[in-house]
Parts: C-alpha cells; structure tokens; sequence
C-alpha cells in the first residue's frame, strides 16, 4: 500500500512551484450562518476542481482552521461552476475583480460525490448574499 505523503508528513514545503489560476460563476448565492457546523477538513493541502464541476463556498473567521483540523463557526457563500479547471491549494486567494475574499483554508467532503466544500479563511465572514454575490458573478482562485 502507498503512503500518503500529506499524511506521512514528507513535504516540508508546499510543492506546487506554478499553476494556473481556477475560475468559476456563481450559480447559487447562500444566506445562512452556523456557529456549530463541525467540518472535518482533509489532511490534504489541494484538490483538483474539473470544468463544469460546481463547489460550495464556505467562509470561516477560525484562525486555525488548516487541512486536518475541525470547523464550526461558518457562513454558506454559494455554489460555483469552474470555467477553467486545474488545482487549488491551501493559501490560495479567493478573488471578486480584485477584491480578496480570503483564503483557502481547506477542503471537506461532506456531501462528495455532489460536491466539495471549499473552506475560505477571511477575518470578517459573511453570507453570500451579504457580500454582494449575484448569479453569473466571475470569481478566481489564484
């Protein structure tokens, strides 16, 4: 059986040099907060999104939320469509336009095969719905 090289703890530093940058609409704009929502984030640091797959959106202001660890406190942002497939990975930035939504903090595969829950890291959290997202709206992964 193969070892986990996330698991086993062989990477000392984040492996991916270069990649491009994952974009995607939005086909559904969330409105709704929980305190206790218990996500069970992968020990992975990345996943691999297809065009055409729709993730949800999570928002959480947990400073330590991080793959491997459990989060409570979250707002639902919204589903998105990826236009432009490739990898996202822990620390990457969330953009609107230019403005920054936040961070990957993680993945949860709760509701896989639907969907991934991807875990956004931002100190002020809020719905979807609050922070402007309509239908249609392009956002980056980068």
């Amino acid at each position: 059986m193969s070892k986990d090289p996330y698991k086993e703890g062989l990477f000392t530093k984040n492996p991916y040099a270069k990649k491009s940058a994952v974009t995607g609409r939005l086909v559904v704009v969330l409105d709704s907060k929980l305190d206790n929502r218990g996500l069970q984030l992968l020990p992975v640091i990345s996943r691999a999104v297809r065009r055409f797959d729709i993730h949800e959106l999570i928002f959480t202001d947990d400073k330590g939320a991080k793959p491997g660890s459990t989060v409570d406190k979250i707002a639902y942002g919204g589903f998105v469509e990826i236009e432009n497939g490739g990898v996202i990975v822990t620390g990457d930035k969330l953009y609107r336009s230019e403005n920054c939504l936040g961070e990957v903090a993680g993945f949860d595969v709760t509701h896989m095969p639907n969907h991934l829950n991807i875990i956004i890291k931002n100190e002020a959290i809020d719905t979807g719905l609050n922070l402007g997202f309509d239908l249609g709206m392009e956002l980056v992964f980068r």
